[in-house]
């Protein structure tokens, strides 16, 4: 290692081998000098520093032959150590390469630098002498080439996407169909088994919880504990190395994606581009700190020693600064291009898209995602909210983005529940959340329904427990959302009584029917389909164990009745294209065929609601009407298939409710072809004539389709395979 450095290139940032050497390059506006230090391969020694000898536009570079790929390295950056004026610097710390394309070895923060030279609040007004690199992980020079071989992105459409979130390392953990070393990895997403069981589930997309770099807090350490989800993140382009089986991560993440896309599943990733793992100003120097901490992160106009924390977890990261949203639209295109996924979640999207002013949804983040050609084809989902001044922004990101709506869960839950004077607000999350959405040209999929998500109780736990049971977090059961609108039905916890888990079998039967039947697009927590519990525990960020991790035994009977069941509601969604139009439906146009208008919401006499009704304090009974022949006509669309009329009925009430089927011009009949009181029934065996009553028993949801006489419906099979006019 005894080449002397060359000037290199200050582009592309990061290492950059070219065959025959490696080029470092390294953006620090106010740095006095940046020294690279390369490690042997067990990363415990130093075998040389060399500093950068150029800088060109505030990017430290410079050129090293002879360097080849699997070298580790990291950084030395010297410069003023004054934390009221926001500058950070501290040699004594070795760094992560922001740009770096893989890592090796964990962040061990038990050892790291978690505390300043002294104790208290004033702490980190000492410059912390002691030296980390040996607890520290190391940056790997990559070889950048991947035989892709035929791989091709699914390119799902919006309004026929199906997500399906999920952790790479809770999902295979107990699953006894893969290898033991593949477990809770990559490689253990894409063993044949999972992939079968996800493509037979019927969902399009998996959306994995943040896979980049990621380090535990102290705190949690301190108690046995560690960050699961890993919404902490250190390095935006590096694969975390325990999510694989072998030293290889970035070959072992690319397999997943080409196994998967071979299935036809998309791959979207959680991101978190709003905060890093530095924590507030007295947390670690493990990267942007020591490299330039004025420019990464906003800082107080009053005192640059402390951070602007609207993320809730110390710091924000500073996009308003171009070399910053440099460095994550570049993040975003690397794992497009050399990665392949196809899409994003963003983490707390309302931090990404805040100015001087507050959130914009014209800022330059999203003014860079909104004409970056790269980005242009992928799906991007926002997460509305952070914990700053206006932070709730749901509904206000750009055109071409979806987002989580958590209204959307809350009143399906309150309306299942028995709440008073929650039916109109069901009706909007039933219609695709048009008060919502419906503005710049946006759909029903802009929104993200979901009845859970990893943040809050499993489906199971939702009609299980009514409290919050987060001891096992160590923060005496005050973390955690307080209101779940949930329900024990009587008691809190697993009980014997047969009634109440009936009761409870129901409930999660109308909760995932009311997903699938709803405009917008349906998000399904992994392992909801098959019972899946964390004991009521609605915070399990902590719990790297049984908490979290899927439990892959043999299904109970109830359990594999409502696999079966979610299997059968994601086939209909498939198969009837009405459930899922890619615009907003209003009822303004009128069908000749049918006589019915393209949206209609009915009372229980099969009449139109009336104002007066939607008021009732105590009505929990609705129809929602789609008419396939409006729709596509209102639209001047022509479908290639037969188009058809679908009547869901909600039932919350505890008692059964006669519902007057609607009257249709043509002749024919309505056919069941879905009922949560009888969820095992598969093709109909009830026909209603129109005008004719319908005992729609207590806690029910029940879906008819329409057909003329002489016209069967066909299984759901075949209808799954017709595609929409309207796509």
């Amino acid at each position: 290692m005894g080449d002397r450095m060359e000037r290199g290139n200050p582009y592309p940032l990061g290492a950059s081998w070219d065959g025959e050497g490696v080029n470092f390059a390294l953006f620090s506006a106010n740095a006095l000098k940046v020294e690279l230090c390369l490690f042997d391969a067990s990363g415990d020694v130093v075998i040389s520093r060399h500093s950068l000898p150029e800088n060109t536009d505030q990017v430290w570079h410079g050129y090293l032959p002879r360097i080849h790929p699997g070298q580790l390295y990291g950084y030395r950056v010297y410069g003023p150590y004054e934390p009221h004026l926001g500058h950070r610097f501290n040699h004594n710390k070795l760094l992560i390469d922001p740009y770096a394309r893989q890592l090796h070895g964990d962040c061990r923060p038990s050892l790291l630098n978690l505390a300043y030279k002294g104790e208290g609040h004033d702490a980190d007004l000492v410059m912390d002498q002691r030296d980390n690199a040996e607890v520290m992980p190391k940056c790997v020079v990559v070889d950048p080439a991947y035989d892709w071989g035929n791989d091709r992105a699914p390119r799902t459409g919006w309004p026929e996407t199906v997500i399906y979130e999920t952790h790479v390392r809770g999902f295979t953990m107990r699953h006894e169909g893969v290898p033991i070393a593949e477990r809770g990895t990559f490689a253990g997403l894409a063993n044949d088994k999972v992939v079968e069981y996800l493509k037979a589930l019927g969902i399009t997309s998996v959306e994995l919880m943040p896979v980049h770099y990621f380090a535990d807090e102290p705190f949690l350490v301190d108690k046995g504990l560690r960050n699961y989800w890993g919404y902490n993140s250190l390095g935006f382009f590096a694969p975390m190395p325990l999510y694989a089986a072998s030293r290889d991560s970035l070959g072992e993440f690319r397999s997943m994606v080409r196994r998967l896309h071979d299935a036809g599943i998309e791959v979207l990733l959680d991101v978190v581009y709003n905060h890093t793992s530095e924590g507030d100003h007295l947390g670690p120097t493990l990267s942007l700190r020591g490299i330039d901490n004025a420019s990464y992160y906003r800082l107080s106009h009053r005192d640059q020693r402390y951070y602007i924390n609207d993320t809730g977890c110390g710091n924000t990261v500073n996009l308003s600064h171009p070399r910053v949203l440099q460095m994550v639209m570049d993040s975003l295109r690397y794992w497009v291009n050399d990665m392949h996924v196809d899409g994003f979640r963003f983490d707390l999207a309302t931090t990404l898209g805040r100015e001087e002013s507050g959130f914009d949804r014209g800022s330059g983040f999203f003014d860079a995602i909104s004409q970056d050609p790269v980005l242009a084809p992928v799906k991007l989902i926002a997460e509305p909210w952070d914990v700053g001044p206006g932070g709730y922004q749901l509904g206000h990101f750009p055109p071409g983005w979806s987002e989580w709506n958590d209204r959307y869960r809350d009143a399906a839950r309150s309306f299942w529940r028995g709440e008073d004077g929650i039916l109109p607000e069901f009706a909007r999350r039933l219609h695709g959340s048009s008060d919502i959405f419906e503005h710049s040209h946006r759909g029903p999929w802009a929104s993200i329904n979901s009845i859970a998500s990893h943040d809050g109780f499993t489906l199971l736990d939702t009609v299980t427990y009514e409290k919050r049971h987060n001891q096992a977090n160590g923060e005496n059961n005050n973390d955690g959302h307080r209101a779940n609108f949930s329900d024990n039905y009587g008691v809190e916890g697993r009980t014997d009584d047969a009634a109440i888990n009936e009761l409870r079998n129901r409930q999660r039967r109308n909760m995932l029917a009311t997903l699938f039947l709803s405009q917008g697009t349906p998000m399904l927590l992994a392992g909801d389909e098959r019972g899946r519990t964390q004991g009521g525990n609605n915070n399990a960020y902590c719990q790297d164990n049984e908490i979290s991790w899927l439990d892959w035994s043999e299904l109970s009977d109830e359990d594999d009745q409502l696999l079966t069941f979610a299997k059968r509601l994601i086939a209909l969604r498939k198969a009837y294209p009405e459930l899922r139009c890619p615009e907003f439906v209003h009822g303004y146009g009128c069908s000749s065929v049918t006589g019915l208008k393209e949206i209609e919401w009915l009372n229980a006499d099969g009449e139109r609601m009336v104002d007066g009704q939607w008021t009732e304090r105590e009505m929990p009974t609705l129809g929602l009407l789609l008419d396939g022949h409006a729709i596509y006509a209102t639209h001047g669309k022509t479908p290639d298939f037969p188009t058809r009329t679908l009547l869901a009925l909600f039932n919350a009430s505890r008692n059964a409710v006669e519902f007057n089927l609607p009257k249709v011009l043509s002749p024919g009949e309505w056919s069941l072809i879905l009922d949560t009181a009888n969820p095992e029934s598969g093709a109909s065996q009830v026909h209603i004539n129109p005008g004719d009553s319908y005992q729609l028993p207590a806690l029910t949801t029940a879906c008819f389709v329409f057909s003329e006489h002489g016209d069967t419906v066909p299984p759901l099979e075949a209808l799954s395979r017709e595609k929409s006019a309207l796509v």
